[in-house]
């Protein structure tokens, strides 16, 4: 299964934020959309980074809680690690295991495709496991 599959599935729509949003716009953001990172867009709509709920953990732990004033572009993650529709679930699942990060950004020649998280690409791989336990059952029985 590769990251196309998994966006054909669950869908492309990507939550973004412009570059001068407040955190506290792109906290409320997150919470309506039911999301754990948003992307952050220039103002021609170019990812320039992303911004996710750890960055929100690390800025109050770190005592800046003023959120309304702090703009995401001063504390998003610049250097974004994207995958391609053709990327597996196994190679996405271990780029994000061993760069600890839990959102990659699918990007086509430059477009952006989608996102995913750890959690779409677990349920995926669950899912692909369970049908071939369950293909190897039938064809033992039969």
């Amino acid at each position: 299964m590769r990251l196309k599959d998994i966006l054909a599935h669950k869908g492309g729509a990507t939550i973004t934020v412009p570059a001068k949003a407040s955190v506290a716009e792109a906290i409320r953001t997150m919470a309506e959309k039911r999301v754990g990172a948003v992307l952050i867009t220039d103002a021609g709509d170019c990812p320039v980074g992303i911004f996710t709920e750890r960055d929100v953990l690390r800025l109050y732990a770190g005592g800046d809680r003023d959120f309304e004033h702090i703009t995401v572009e001063s504390r998003m993650t610049c250097s974004v690690v994207v995958g391609n529709p053709e990327t597996s679930v196994d190679e996405a699942l271990a780029l994000m295991t061993e760069r600890r990060f839990r959102h990659l950004p699918v990007l086509h020649d430059g477009e952006l495709l989608g996102i995913v998280s750890i959690g779409d690409l677990v349920k995926a791989r669950l899912e692909e496991t369970t049908a071939e336990a369950q293909s190897l059952r039938q064809y033992i029985l039969s």
